[in-house]
């Protein structure tokens, strides 16, 4: 079964949009305009993940997550908050408030459909799509096979679930000890120095000539799948080109709102 997904937005044109998107990727959405409506819906049926707009008529996006996490049947539901308010301190009420994920407007599309896949994938692993893309690289997880710019790549196990371990959550910066417990588990114990073996044999089999590096290491941190070398999306079938997938009616750039 797809994934649930439920937009609280009340700027219908950003709405529409959200639907569009959300929709050509594979997920069943539903639209909601208010705070008011949105928190009677969601006591009645808890999605997958939930999509909210900091400000909206009724009760706030704020109050609304506050809600989601006081009642245990939502207490641990995936929420992605939309905002045209970038101040640091605005950021921080987000998060602190339950919000797993915080996006300021305008933003990329792109970008959101990656955070959403991500989160998705932390909650039900079991709704995401075999078939991952991320620029010139692809990743069939059912078949444990990897190709870049149409070349197979010739990955062991271990750096496989490396890829796909960032593929799946681009931008976001691992240590070294989040890495092995993301991808050897946690019950297995590994020297941390293994990791950067590793990652180093992913980036000799996935980097050919003059072929971009998208793993970046963050010295001191660890390392990153570089968000800006493409976002990830699932390989599906569609019946619309991704120029107007992204923008029906328009041109491909940022969604903006307020």
């Amino acid at each position: 079964m797809n994934a649930r997904i439920v937009v609280v937005e009340d700027e219908e044109a950003l709405g529409v949009l959200l639907r569009y998107n959300l929709e050509a990727e594979g997920y069943q959405v539903e639209v909601i305009a208010s705070g008011d409506e949105a928190d009677l819906r969601l006591k009645e049926d808890v999605p997958d993940l939930l999509i909210l707009d900091w400000m909206l008529p009724g009760l706030s996006g704020v109050e609304i997550c506050r809600r989601m996490r006081a009642r245990p049947e939502t207490e641990r539901l995936p929420i992605i908050m939309l905002t045209a308010r970038g101040e640091e301190k605005q950021k921080i009420q987000g998060l602190t408030t339950g919000a797993d994920d915080y996006l300021v407007k305008p933003f990329s599309m792109l970008e959101l459909l990656a955070r959403v896949r991500s989160l998705l994938w932390r909650a039900h692993p079991q709704k995401i799509s075999n078939l991952l893309s991320a620029g010139d690289i692809k990743l069939d997880r059912a078949n444990h096979r990897a190709y870049r710019a149409g070349r197979e790549l010739k990955l062991g196990p271990t750096e496989f679930k490396l890829l796909q371990f960032f593929m799946l959550q681009p931008g976001r910066v691992f240590s070294r000890e989040q890495l092995l417990d993301g991808v050897w588990g946690r019950d297995i114990y590994v020297d941390e120095r293994t990791v950067d073996v590793h990652v180093g044999r992913l980036r000799k089999a996935i980097n050919r000539g003059r072929q971009r590096d998208p793993i970046r290491t963050v010295r001191g941190a660890g390392y990153s799948f570089d968000e800006h070398f493409a976002a990830v999306v699932p390989t599906l079938q569609r019946n619309v080109s991704e120029e107007t997938k992204l923008m029906p009616g328009g041109e491909v750039g940022e969604v903006t709102g307020s």
